[in-house]
């Protein structure tokens, strides 16, 4: 699903399209009367006295074709309250019937900065959908129309929120993807593909692994047919030589439990295993397109955990890339072991 924003100034109240209003959280309705007719203005006063004022947002079907929302401001409001009641708006976007819909800033009463580009910002996080591999796509557009005098957005806050956007939705795709899909080779690939938006990557395979000695990281990904990677992405955006702020991620693409084998039941969920490292891969491809002044490294490991004839053992010990030494009592432990070696590397080698 796709959320159009068009960006305007007129706030007329012949607004023909469904509309979104702002109110206090009584519902005051002298907070919106100037914004719509006075026949609308009647007909949702009237049954305002009847409505449940505990909610926070309201909607009246004017006719077939209109619906007016109420979205109520708390006094104590906060930033993610604002993306939540946009979340909860699109539930009400109706992609079927092609409706506009209308958000009118000019009724928000909020000392906080960029009201409407949290609620907007909401609204485009819910919109997210995962429907690449179903048979039939249906293009589904809605389009949301911003407008009024007040609480414009400015240019740079629009990037930043669209970063943060596209890095999220990076990271879900990436979590969402099915393990024979985003193995670790692929996932290499899609991270090295970040270059184009300023990230420095290196990309440590097996033999540099081996070399550096990260046998933690490899003894989890050695039963798979698939290679093991460490992933660095760099973002330099401070003016000064600052020591980077590090995160690391694990990303197991799929975790059998390797010979210590995990029950059938759920483990096509195991994908989810590289959520961590989805996280932080998301968040470097944000930073990267709002250019942040900040100096930023990611770290993510890459493997897959499977039941292979080289597989590791119970049993076994491995030697970690800090030089200590691991025994191996249960191979569904991987986790730990590719973070292991992971965070001594950024801490070595990065953040020295």
């Amino acid at each position: 699903m796709t959320i159009q924003i068009n960006y305007k100034t007129n706030s007329s109240n012949k607004v023909l399209s469904n509309l979104v209003l702002f109110t206090d959280e009584k519902f005051n309705t002298n907070e919106f009367k100037k914004h719509i007719s006075n026949s609308e203005f009647l007909y949702i006063s009237d049954l305002l006295k009847n409505s449940d004022l505990k909610k926070d947002l309201l909607v009246f079907e004017i006719n077939s074709k209109k619906k007016i929302f109420l979205v109520s401001i708390k006094k104590d409001i906060k930033t993610s309250d604002i993306e939540n009641l946009g979340a909860k708006f699109h539930s009400y976007i109706d992609y079927d019937k092609k409706n506009d819909y209308v958000v009118n800033s000019d009724t928000v009463n909020s000392k906080i900065k960029n009201f409407i580009g949290y609620f907007i910002h909401g609204i485009r996080l819910k919109s997210y959908e995962f429907n690449i591999y179903k048979s039939k796509k249906n293009k589904k557009l809605a389009t949301i129309n911003v407008i009024g005098n007040k609480n414009k957005i400015s240019p740079q806050d629009q990037l930043r929120f669209k970063a943060l956007e596209e890095g999220t939705f990076f990271a879900r795709d990436l979590v969402s993807e099915p393990g024979n899909i985003l193995h670790p080779d692929e996932y290499a690939k899609r991270i090295n593909s970040l270059r184009k938006f300023g990230l420095k990557i290196n990309i440590y395979d097996e033999k540099k692994l081996k070399k550096l000695g990260m046998n933690a990281l490899l003894g989890v990904g050695q039963g798979s047919i698939r290679g093991s990677y460490l992933v660095t992405m760099e973002w330099n955006g401070a003016k000064n030589n600052s020591k980077p702020l590090a995160f690391v991620g694990k990303g197991v693409c799929f975790d059998t439990g390797g010979i210590s084998l995990k029950p059938a039941k759920f483990m096509e969920d195991m994908t989810y295993d590289m959520a961590g490292s989805a996280t932080v891969v998301g968040l470097m491809k944000n930073l990267a397109i709002r250019k942040a002044k900040i100096n930023v490294v990611g770290v993510v490991g890459l493997v897959e955990n499977m039941p292979g004839g080289n597989a590791q053992r119970p049993g076994d010990i491995v030697k970690s890339y800090s030089g200590k030494t691991i025994e191996i009592l249960n191979t569904d432990a991987e986790g730990r072991l590719v973070l292991a070696d992971a965070l001594t590397f950024t801490e070595k080698k990065i953040q020295t």
